[in-house]
């Protein structure tokens, strides 16, 4: 689990393939490696993977095909600057919201322009995934927790503040790049109760109760 605060920007030193898979070398940079143990997982871009080998300056992790198909790391090249996060301990700040590291697919750029000393994107989701993005709700883009500040169909805007921009690879997006995108899992599991009815205490999941719990507008 972790919480979409980047601590870190590395890069993809090597990208070796193995069939539909990848084997990736991450140079960690600034990122603290001296709790890391094989088996830990490190949120590069938005995804969970598992360290399978611990370097002086970096970490070895393996890439399935089903996460290449769902992530940008089928295009990535090796210098590639990827924002990275290690998993969350019982002592660990939420900062941003709860990100599995699971993602769901991908966003496209559409407009990218500075609201003072912000940057403001549009992006757009795909229809599949439009649904769970709501206005003021979070979203998780290439692994950064960021709030939604208004949505038009499948598309939606983000403000990126100047540290925000700093200190991830937000900064160098452009129109027409791909992010790795994971919605909320809160709007995941209500859906899910929506569908198959579940009972609960007060007689059942409606959308009168979600309205009156503050979870509608």
């Amino acid at each position: 689990m972790f919480t979409g605060i980047i601590e870190a920007v590395g890069h993809l030193r090597r990208i070796d393939r193995k069939g539909d898979d990848i084997r990736l070398t991450v140079a960690s940079g600034k990122l603290d490696l001296s709790d890391v143990r094989l088996g830990d997982s490190i949120a590069t871009n938005g995804v969970c993977l598992t360290v399978v080998e611990c370097l002086a300056d970096g970490y070895v992790a393996d890439v399935s095909a089903e996460t290449v198909k769902l992530t940008g790391f089928g295009e990535y090249r090796p210098g590639q600057a990827v924002n990275l996060e290690k998993a969350v301990t019982p002592t660990t700040r939420l900062g941003g919201h709860l990100v599995s590291g699971h993602v769901d697919g991908r966003a496209i750029v559409v407009s990218r322009s500075h609201l003072g000393k912000a940057i403001e994107f549009w992006l757009e989701a795909p229809a599949e995934l439009a649904r769970y993005i709501a206005h003021k709700g979070s979203i998780t883009i290439d692994g950064v927790s960021l709030t939604v500040n208004e949505v038009d169909g499948s598309r939606f805007r983000l403000t990126i503040v100047p540290h925000t921009a700093g200190e991830t690879t937000l900064i160098d997006l452009a129109v027409g790049d791909k992010v790795n995108l994971e919605v909320d899992q809160i709007a995941r599991y209500l859906e899910r109760l929506m569908q198959r009815g579940e009972e609960t205490a007060s007689g059942g999941v409606t959308l009168d109760l979600l309205a009156r719990s503050g979870f509608m507008r």
